[in-house]
């Protein structure tokens, strides 16, 4: 190799990609144990219970997937009772989105493995590493603001 060469492991978006994969596969062991749950209908599950009532179209901007599988763990979801849907008032086409009570109370459950799995992050990165983390996040999430990008390209993430 020359001096000159790429060095994948030093490309950002590369590095970036393996972080977020080892992190979010990580929690998603956690809640997949407790309630065989994919990564799609946690995410789908998240939407709903941080923002409230949503559209599936919503739900798929706010969680960065494809329609499929929003479409799959709405259906997921709604097979466990904790989701339900409501057609739109003035425009039929629409579907409303939102949790039943059994579905906030898993949310409620999910939200408190999740502050768990936050605590064991930081504990493995430290004060330091989490606060310089979070300050690269924050200067990223700055340039996606700026984008004016609603939507992200489709990704082939499961």
């Amino acid at each position: 190799m020359t001096t000159d060469s790429f060095e994948l492991e030093q490309f950002l978006p590369y590095r970036l990609n393996r972080a977020a994969e080892f992190v979010g596969l990580r929690f998603a062991a956690h809640y997949k144990a407790k309630y065989g749950m994919t990564r799609p209908e946690w995410r789908t599950l998240a939407a709903l219970g941080s923002s409230g009532r949503m559209t599936s179209k919503a739900v798929g901007i706010h969680s960065s997937m494809h329609k499929t599988k929003v479409s799959r763990a709405v259906f997921a979801l709604e097979q466990r009772r904790w989701l339900k849907r409501s057609q739109d008032e003035t425009d039929r086409r629409l579907e409303h989105l939102e949790l039943t009570a059994t579905g906030q109370q898993a949310y409620r459950e999910l939200i408190e493995l999740a502050r768990g799995y936050q605590a064991e992050l930081e504990a493995e990165i430290g004060e330091s590493g989490i606060r310089m983390l979070s300050t690269g996040l924050a200067a990223i999430e700055q340039v996606i603001g700026r984008s004016g990008k609603a939507k992200l390209p489709e990704s082939d993430d499961a």
